[in-house]
Parts: C-alpha cells; structure tokens; sequence
C-alpha cells in the first residue's frame, strides 16, 4: 500500500470512488503521469510527446462529426455460425465485449456533416475484440456505404483492427470482397472515400477496404501493416528498418497521403471534401 492509499484511507469522509487512477494516467510511450482530465482534454493526446491513444468509436464519432448526427443501428447478423470455441465459447467473449461498449459489435456509423458538408462517418473501435472484422463488422462498413451512396456523400472510415476474427473462419473473410465491391459502388457513384489509419491498422482489414480509399491519412505514430513485423522478419531473414510499418515511415514511402495530428484531423476532412465532393446543381 503506497502513502497515497493510506493517508486516503485514514480520511473517511472521502468518497470511495475518488482514487489517484481516476487522476492519473501514464503515457505508453513516454511513461510520463498525466492528469487524466488534461489527457482527456488534449483529445487523448499526451502533451508532452504527442503519443495519440486510442479512442472509443463515440469518441471518435463526436470528434469528426457536427453535432446532431444521426448514429446508424448497428445489424443484427447470424452469431457464432460456427460454433467456435478455443479457452472460452465464442458466444460468452461477445458477451464480455458487450458488457464493456455501449455497441454491440466494433463498428458504428454515423450520419450527419463535417463543418456543414455532408458525410457518413464509420468508426472501427479496437477495444471491441481488437476491432476484429466478422461478419457485423462488415455487413455495418456496407450500410455506411450504402447511406453515403444515398445522400449521395462522402463516405470517411476511421480503421482501428487486428484483422479478421478468428472465431467466424472463412465467413470473416469474406467480408474482404465483401466491403471491396462497396468501394467500387462508390467510386462509380464519383463520391469520395477516404479512410483514417488510426492505431493499429492491421491484418485483413489493411488488406481490404483500408487501402482502398482515394486519400488516406494517418494519424501520427499509427501502426500500419498486414503480417507482424517479427513474422516478416522470419520470413524474409532481414532486420527491418527503424519505425517500419509506423505511419510516418509510410508517409515517407508512398502508403499514405499525409499524417495528421488529432487536432487538426476533423478541419483537414473538411477541406478534403470541399474539394472532392461532387458539386450540387445550381
């Protein structure tokens, strides 16, 4: 018991739930201590090195969006198909992630603007299930698109993911072609599609819809890759360069379009879509 648990312990009028985690939080990559209202404030920014944390998809969605728009209700698809079962049944790991997310799966949509031009907005969340792409994950990216297709607007992705999830097999992957045809839809429909690596991007997402949209932009410091860096490094022998597969060193490359910090991110899309977006009749 350290000195701040026992002076708060001898003080009994204090409320129970005011304790020195609800006042700090430490910065993985500079270790610092941060006032968790200051990170908070700061966008989860930690202002000392800049590390951006992970955010929640409502988060996300209120930092891109206008107010007032309008969330999309999350489908309802077949669970466990397959009844999966590794150190615990399938149905009671959803059951667990739902407990801990308002959503029922890893991927909400919203519809509304971004400083005033139309969108759709679709949020992959990495606390549910590593933002593992089953077939809710998939069926929800297809009726963002489907609505931005509709409104005749643009369709923003923010992809935070591990991959496919493990425990739907084949009907996981299928979500690939799936949401790639989407893509298409939209391209065809001349309307844009621009997608936010945020961190980690990895697996069959990255593989899929990821690297499909006509800009991509990552957020400082995301990770970005399909296999892991020490998987290629078995595979091809060789020491991999320092900050492979990290947004900056993909920036440098070609892989994405610009890096931008959290702040910026919302008025950076908005510019973007007053150039891409169609232009309405007179």
């Amino acid at each position: 018991m350290n000195w701040f648990t026992r002076v708060r312990n001898s003080i009994g009028w204090l409320p129970k739930r005011t304790s020195e985690k609800d006042l700090w939080v430490k910065c993985p990559s500079c270790q610092e201590m941060l006032f968790e209202k200051e990170y908070e404030d700061n966008l989860h920014v930690c202002p000392r090195c800049g590390h951006h944390g992970r955010i929640n998809a409502d988060q996300r969605l209120a930092l891109l969006l206008d107010e007032g728009f309008d969330l999309l209700e999350q489908p309802e698809v077949a669970e466990d198909p397959l009844k999966f079962k590794d150190s615990k049944k399938y149905t009671d790991r959803l059951k667990a992630a739902r407990a801990k997310s308002p959503h029922r799966d890893a991927f909400s949509v919203g519809s509304g603007t971004i400083d005033g031009l139309d969108a759709v907005v679709g949020v992959q969340d990495f606390s549910f299930m590593g933002g593992s792409m089953g077939m809710a994950v998939g069926t929800a990216f297809c009726q963002g698109a489907e609505r931005a297709l509709a409104r005749k607007c643009a369709y923003i992705v923010v992809t935070a993911a591990g991959g496919a999830r493990m425990q739907e097999g084949i009907l996981s992957l299928m979500q690939m072609p799936k949401a790639t045809v989407m893509t298409r839809r939209l391209k065809e429909a001349g309307l844009p599609y621009i997608v936010v690596l945020s961190d980690p991007t990895t697996g069959g997402v990255t593989a899929s819809y990821a690297m499909l949209g006509d800009i991509h932009i990552a957020e400082p410091g995301a990770l970005i890759g399909f296999a892991g860096q020490r998987v290629i490094q078995d595979t091809i022998r060789e020491k991999l360069p320092e900050g492979f597969q990290r947004a900056e060193y993909l920036y440098k490359h070609g892989m994405v379009d610009m890096v931008v910090h959290r702040k910026d991110l919302k008025a950076q899309i908005a510019t973007l879509l007053d150039y891409l977006s169609p232009a309405k009749a007179a």
